[in-house]
C-alpha cells in the first residue's frame, strides 16, 4: 500500500524554499560544498580525522571517570591534531564547517528575532543577540 504525504505549499514554505535556493546559489556556499566534498572524498584524511575523534573521546572518557591523563596520551593527541590541522584539505573542511555554521546561525537569528518581535528586526536588534528572559538560546 502506497501512502503519500502531501505538504501544502504555503506561502511561508514557498519563501523558505526560495531562501534555501538563494543560499545555495551564493559563491561562498559553492566553495563550502567543494571543500566538504573534497574532504569526504579523501579516505586517508577522513581516517586520520576519525582516529583523532576516537582519541579525543577516549581522553574525555578518562577525564569523566576522574582518571589521570598521561603526558604521553596528551602529546599523542596533540601531535595527531596538529598534523591534521596542517593538512590543507582537513583545514579547508574545518573552515567550511565553521562558515556553514555562521550562515545557519545568521538565518536562525533573523528568523527568531522576526518571530519574537512580530516584525523584521533591525541589524542592531539581530546583532544584540539575546532573545530575552527564559529564551535558552545561549546568546
Amino acid at each position: 500500500m502506497n501512502v503519500e504525504t502531501t505538504v501544502q505549499e504555503t506561502p511561508v514554505l514557498q519563501k523558505t524554499k526560495e531562501l534555501c535556493q538563494t543560499i545555495l546559489e551564493q559563491p561562498t556556499m559553492r566553495s563550502i560544498r567543494e571543500r566538504i566534498d573534497t574532504f569526504m572524498g579523501n579516505e586517508a584524511i577522513r581516517g586520520q580525522y576519525e582516529s583523532l575523534v576516537g582519541k579525543s573521546e577516549r581522553l574525555q572518557q578518562k577525564q569523566q571517570n576522574a582518571l589521570p591523563l598521561t603526558g604521553e596520551e596528551i602529546a599523542d593527541f596533540e601531535q595527531h591534531r596538529d598534523s591534521l590541522l596542517r593538512n590543507p584539505v582537513a583545514r579547508g573542511f574545518f573552515d567550511a564547517q565553521e562558515e556553514l555554521h555562521e550562515v545557519q546561525q545568521s538565518v536562525q537569528r533573523y528568523v527568531h528575532k522576526t518571530l519574537e518581535l512580530g516584525r523584521l528586526p533591525t541589524e542592531a536588534e539581530v546583532a544584540a543577540g539575546s532573545c530575552g528572559h527564559g529564551c535558552g538560546c545561549g546568546q
